[in-house]
């Protein structure tokens, strides 16, 4: 088994300054944490990689394609490869799962 506590993961992600941490790659999926402080800008591009959102913490806009959704802490967003997709309008502090499958390369 392999578990992890949010919390440190956070802490590892910060120490390291950088937007995204991957905490776990497997065969068939990797799993990150995805941050963006209120205000920011998203740079993201379109993934070749199917992937899953789980908002830990947060307020923002989430466009994939065409729609538009607004995320908080519980929202789950399914993206699929190659949909572009941004967060936006970031109005508090956004804590964010990402799940891949396959890995992110």
């Amino acid at each position: 088994m392999k578990a992890f506590r949010l919390d440190e993961l956070e802490a590892e992600r910060a120490a390291n300054d950088g937007a995204y941490l991957q905490f776990l790659r497997e065969r068939n999926m990797s799993v990150g944490l995805y941050a963006l402080d209120a205000g920011d800008h998203d740079p993201q591009k379109p993934h070749q990689q199917d992937e899953v959102y789980v908002v830990v913490s947060g307020r923002a806009s989430l466009t994939v394609g065409l729609e538009t959704t607004e995320v908080a802490r519980g929202s789950v967003v399914y993206v699929p490869a190659g949909v572009a997709h941004k967060f936006h309008h970031i109005s508090e502090d956004l804590r964010v799962l990402v799940v891949f499958s396959p890995p992110e390369s």
